[in-house]
């Protein structure tokens, strides 16, 4: 089995290398348009090889694609990283392309790869290689709810003081400021956080969650990639092993949710197919009101790229 990773930079190599580690495909295939960039990353962590055990090959090629031919499983990382100051809607035109080129080439050597974006602005992005790719959508979604719930249950983990293994949670919406937290759905070890934890402290945290990926960026000056590149490797991990495992991820909605033609977080089952059933939660009126906010404002940045397809085409 083969997995590709598109683009070296500190996410995708870092989701090469976890890939690498858990030993998911024989084969990791790295690819970037900086000469020698992937080729030096792949060789530093095939040398890790000896020292950590694990067998799967990891290998780097510049802008070559051909390389990729035959790919199971592709996540695009590709893309200008968010620096202080920057909304991810600020990224859309030039990730766009990006994305676009990147997603061509990867149907054209692997025309039944299961493509995962990471690339910001994230819902948007998804979108954007879902129209490219012109495949069935359940092949085609993207990271970010894997990556949010992971922050909110580090902060709960701290400010409980417990193991971050004993917290479940789920959230919906889009990757950013209006994703939606749902303390109802949050438990540890199967008691409902609320009965363990104040609801100003629980406020708080979900407001640090929105506004985790900026707390970042503002304190490294460019964008995470430690938490980012482990979340993209663990739906790689779900669907190769077709672990059925249930994440919040953003998928195609065509009627869930009272949603249409919107790419947006929502749990599903992930397997070998991809995304295998899309959950829909029974949510309450304060719930729903967050969920169709957090839609309209990812909607918003859609409409502004489908108004940039449409200009360029007239």
């Amino acid at each position: 089995m083969k997995i590709t990773v598109i683009g070296a930079g500190n996410v995708g190599a870092t989701c090469a290398n976890v890939i690498a580690e858990k030993e998911l495909a024989n084969e990791v295939v790295l690819i970037d348009i900086k000469d020698g960039l992937s080729e030096g990353k792949s060789l530093d962590m095939w040398q890790t090889a000896p020292i950590n055990l694990y067998d799967s090959r990891i290998v780097g090629y510049t802008n070559d694609y051909s390389k990729t031919a035959g790919s199971s499983v592709v996540v695009i990382t590709s893309g200008l990283p968010r620096k202080p100051g920057m909304s991810r809607d600020d990224l859309i035109a030039t990730n766009a392309g990006i994305v676009k080129s990147v997603t061509d080439n990867v149907i054209a050597h692997s025309p039944d790869a299961i493509i995962i974006v990471v690339s910001n602005p994230l819902d948007v992005m998804t979108y954007v290689a879902y129209l490219t790719a012109k495949v069935d959508s359940r092949k085609v979604f993207g990271m970010a709810g894997i990556l949010d719930t992971a922050r909110y249950r580090a902060f709960l983990a701290e400010a409980l003081n417990v193991s971050p293994k004993d917290i479940q949670a789920m959230l919906l919406g889009g990757h950013g400021d209006t994703m939606v937290p749902l303390p109802r759905y949050t438990t540890v070890s199967g008691i409902p956080v609320t009965e363990l934890i104040d609801a100003d402290k629980l406020d708080a945290i979900i407001e640090r969650t929105k506004k985790g990926g900026g707390e970042l960026v503002n304190l490294m000056g460019t964008s995470a990639w430690y938490a980012p590149g482990a979340a993209a490797a663990q739906m790689v991990e779900a669907i190769v092993r077709d672990q059925k495992r249930i994440f919040p991820c953003c998928a195609l909605l065509n009627g869930e949710y009272g949603l249409n033609n919107i790419y947006l977080g929502v749990p599903v089952k992930l397997g070998k197919n991809g995304i295998e059933q899309i959950i829909e939660l029974q949510l309450n009126a304060d719930e729903k009101k967050l969920l169709t906010e957090s839609a309209a404002a990812v909607k918003e940045v859609m409409d502004v790229y489908d108004a940039m397809v449409n200009s360029a085409t007239a």
